[in-house]
């Protein structure tokens, strides 16, 4: 899980990104507290600033997208957290 808390322009970028919103997301905890540093995701589901989301990493983020230089993508955005 991680929230969104920014964006990032790239007006030259690696040619199998194009397309993609990139996102600044930080990870967090079950009790929304952050863990570790912010990193950049690609936006799978249009997600915004402030919001919880779903991220997945490696392999898993590149299955639909062959030959995508990616290692860290939204794939969800969350409604409701019950813990």
């Amino acid at each position: 899980m991680a929230k969104v808390v920014g964006n990032v322009v790239a007006t030259k970028k690696e040619e199998s990104l194009v397309g993609f919103k990139l996102m600044i997301v930080q990870r967090i905890d079950s009790n929304e507290h952050p863990i570790g540093c912010e990193e950049v995701a690609a936006d799978y589901v249009g997600a915004g600033i402030g919001e919880y989301v779903l991220v997945c990493t490696g392999s898993a983020v590149r299955v639909n997208k062959q030959g995508v230089s990616l290692d860290l993508a939204i794939v969800g955005i969350i409604d409701q957290m019950d813990v």
